[in-house]
């Protein structure tokens, strides 16, 4: 099981990452457009450097919804590599078959 700490900052980043993404998009399409004056794009990423670190999508880490796990982790199932073999080997994961020969 992970830290409860590191769980929560998590958390914590994905509700700031769902808060800000309009404004990070709109933001990021001002200063990508080619079309616009220079000077309007760049203030445009200085308002996104504005915004909070922890708004970015890419500081999101995905974790095991069972344990909190960082790594090993299957994104169709939401679960590390060994929270889905204890659920599979329980037989509670749908189709997964424990393999023995």
């Amino acid at each position: 099981m992970a830290k409860k700490s590191a769980i929560e900052k998590n958390k914590k980043r994905q509700r700031m990452a769902a808060k800000y993404a309009a404004r990070r998009a709109k933001l990021k399409a001002i200063a990508m457009d080619e079309e616009l004056p220079l000077e309007e794009r760049f203030k445009a990423r200085l308002k996104l450097a504005e915004l909070p670190r922890n708004s970015a999508p890419n500081r999101i880490r995905n974790r095991c919804e069972v344990t909190g796990r960082p790594r090993g982790y299957y994104r169709k199932m939401k679960m590390s590599r060994i929270a889905m073999r204890d659920l599979g080997a329980k037989g509670m994961v749908p189709g997964l078959v424990k393999s023995s020969w």
